[in-house]
């Protein structure tokens, strides 16, 4: 079997790319397999053409390999972020404790001043993300006991964009944002 009739077999012009011989391939094989026509021995006979037909075709072509451009920067894998000196340390974990203070009396105006103080700290640290997350949640949620449905909103929109990968956060938002609508409509 010459390229020639290789083409013919799979429907295609001289000189199709490799991506059409595949197409074309996959289109007949699909139309003349043996478990689609069970029984019928022309089509058997066909469906073992078009496998050799396109074995020798992809054997014969060239495969494209797109070369890089020189000025385009090679993407790296993402760092880890460097270890936290013992300064930067003491100074979370004193904050934590601070934050737990804060939360637990209510002083949402000065846990979310901490949290933001830390988070432009050590911006690259996850907990603290989270505990800036969790923060503006809390806040949201005594806005929405005191009426204010738009500062409640942006809150919670500000706690889900602080901790984006959360998914018990985004579950938990989605719930302080249903009672906002059932309370104040969708239109606020």
């Amino acid at each position: 079997m010459n390229l020639e009739e290789c083409y013919r077999i799979l429907e295609l012009p001289q000189g199709a790319s490799l991506a059409q011989v595949k197409s074309a391939y996959r289109r007949l094989a699909r139309r003349y397999h043996p478990d689609v026509n069970p029984g019928d021995r022309t089509a058997h006979e066909k469906f073992i053409l078009l496998q050799q037909a396109y074995e020798k075709l992809v054997r014969g072509l060239p495969t494209f390999r797109p070369t890089p451009v020189k000025s385009e920067p090679q993407s790296r894998p993402p760092q880890p972020p460097p270890p936290l000196s013992a300064f930067e340390i003491q100074l979370k974990d004193t904050s934590y404790r601070q934050l737990q203070e804060f939360l637990k009396y209510h002083c949402y105006q000065r846990a979310i001043s901490l949290v933001e103080g830390l988070a432009s700290r050590l911006p690259q640290d996850a907990e603290v993300r989270q505990w800036q997350a969790v923060t503006y949640q809390c806040w949201a949620r005594q806005l929405i006991r005191d009426r204010q449905p738009q500062a409640a909103r942006e809150y919670l929109h500000r706690a889900l964009k602080a901790d984006p990968d959360n998914r018990l956060l985004w579950q938990e938002a989605e719930k302080d944002f249903r009672t906002l609508d059932r309370l104040y409509g969708k239109d606020i």
